[in-house]
């Protein structure tokens, strides 16, 4: 023997011993890591589920929206309420605000819901306040803020006004002009 033999003191047995330690490793090895896979997907996927759902609760704020945004100029709208209307504000005639004289002038009817039983006794009761208001309201405003083009953006202002510093108890749903008039003074 050389030195370069190798001793074999185990009888012949280790290529045996290599060629079982790879059948071993086979399928046994690589189940527990395709469940490991498995298990991190599916805990990944519960994670994006509860981050999704709590972040449409927040947005959402848990319920529906409360305030209804109707586009006018949209061709599909619902059935139009029917409101009862309250008319004794009656004609009022002003100024401008411009250097150049314009004068206004304004004859406008409130729209409420016909459920509410004391709004016309609030509205009647109110009605000077309201004429002065709509003197003041139109005293303030240029020309130009009354065009045509500007009206229903003049009508939800009113309306806004009215509900939240003139009325206690009705709410006005609807501003319509009768009359509108801006004229050049002369």
């Amino acid at each position: 023997m050389s030195d370069s033999e190798e001793l074999d003191l185990d009888g012949g047995d280790a290529p045996e011993a290599g060629s079982s330690a790879k059948k071993k490793g086979g399928v046994g090895s690589i189940l527990p890591t395709i469940l490991k896979f498995a298990a991190i997907g599916l805990g990944a996927l519960i994670f994006i589920v509860t981050v999704s759902v709590v972040t449409f609760s927040i947005m959402n704020k848990g319920g529906k929206q409360q305030t209804a945004v109707v586009d006018p100029t949209s061709p599909y709208q619902g059935k139009r309420p029917i409101y009862t209307y309250y008319t004794g504000i009656g004609s009022v005639s002003t100024k401008t605000k411009d250097v150049v004289g314009y004068s206004v002038t304004v004859d406008m009817i409130l729209g409420y819901d016909p459920e509410e039983t004391a709004a016309a006794v609030e509205l009647a009761g109110r009605q000077y306040e309201l004429r002065d208001f709509v003197r003041r309201y139109f005293t303030g405003k240029y020309a130009a803020d009354l065009a045509p083009e500007r009206e229903e953006q003049l009508k939800q202002e009113i309306r806004e006004i009215l509900n939240t510093r003139f009325l206690d108890t009705t709410r006005v749903r609807i501003v319509l002009f009768n009359k509108l008039d801006v004229m050049e003074a002369f």
